[in-house]
């Protein structure tokens, strides 16, 4: 997940000139970066802008790492196409009933005590995927990175998407740097960002990843058609889900599951 941090006493001009140093900055990353790689994450439905190679796969989309594993497979699903506006997951889910372990590592208090808050939030649900606080060696393991802004842009946190034998993602990473969360970040906020990347642990897409300008702002991006990794969630929305905890981009708050995420989240971990 990533938001926009602009000057608000900055003159138009300025945010002009800033756009366009943030797009030659990024393109200059995606030339490091292979066609066939490119080729194999726009496969998967996923947008080849900004694509960052790190952690041992590609970061996309802002808050997503690939692996080596995500790009190889093949999809087995029937129900695959480029999001409009509804809300999406992958292919992979995690296999229930089951209880996810989550720890923490190396983070400061307020970042344990948002994990509390956000697994209280998915429990609160009912779902057959229970979430359960451990000390160390969870299913999840949230740990933190120091990385300032990028080209008008920080990375609040990053995760990745379940495992080809039902696992959830094993790692969430989130940013310690003063820039992403204020020298003392606030516990809801901080949660909000967790809830989103367990998500995509639990295999959500963003809710606005057929055009993430809807909550980030900037130029449209849509991936065009895709071939697995997109599989419509039944019963979500025709319309732009404002507040969406999958939105793309955060609000800078607290954002709680709206109506529609609990349809979705229910749709898959209910059943």
């Amino acid at each position: 997940m990533k938001k926009i941090k602009f000057c608000l006493v900055a003159s138009a001009l300025i945010v002009s000139i800033t756009s366009c140093k943030k797009t030659e900055h990024l393109a200059e990353k995606n030339q490091k970066i292979s066609q066939d790689v490119l080729a194999s994450i726009s496969k998967l439905g996923f947008s080849t802008d900004q694509v960052i190679a790190k952690n041992g796969g590609y970061l996309v989309e802002g808050d997503i790492l690939l692996t080596d594993e995500n790009l190889n497979q093949q999809s087995q699903s029937p129900n695959l196409r480029i999001a409009d506006v509804e809300q999406y997951r992958t292919t992979n889910l995690v296999k229930v009933p089951r209880t996810i372990t989550v720890s923490v590592s190396n983070l400061t208090e307020p970042y344990s005590k948002a994990t509390d808050v956000a697994i209280a939030r998915y429990n609160a649900l009912n779902l057959k995927m229970k979430f359960k606080r451990v000390s160390s060696d969870g299913d999840i393991d949230i740990v933190g990175f120091n990385e300032g802004p990028d080209g008008g842009y920080i990375t609040l946190g990053s995760s990745g998407f379940p495992t080809n034998s039902g696992d959830p993602y094993a790692q969430v990473l989130m940013n310690t740097n003063p820039d992403a969360y204020g020298p003392n970040p606030d516990v809801q906020y901080l949660a909000s960002v967790l809830v989103h990347e367990v998500g995509h642990c639990i295999g959500f897409r963003h809710t606005d990843y057929m055009n993430r300008a809807y909550s980030c702002n900037g130029r449209k991006i849509n991936e065009g058609a895709a071939d697995v990794g997109s599989v419509r969630i039944p019963g979500t929305p025709s319309k732009p889900d404002a507040e969406s905890f999958m939105l793309s981009c955060s609000n800078g708050g607290n954002r709680v599951f709206n109506t529609n995420d609990v349809v979705a989240l229910k749709y898959l971990y209910l059943k």
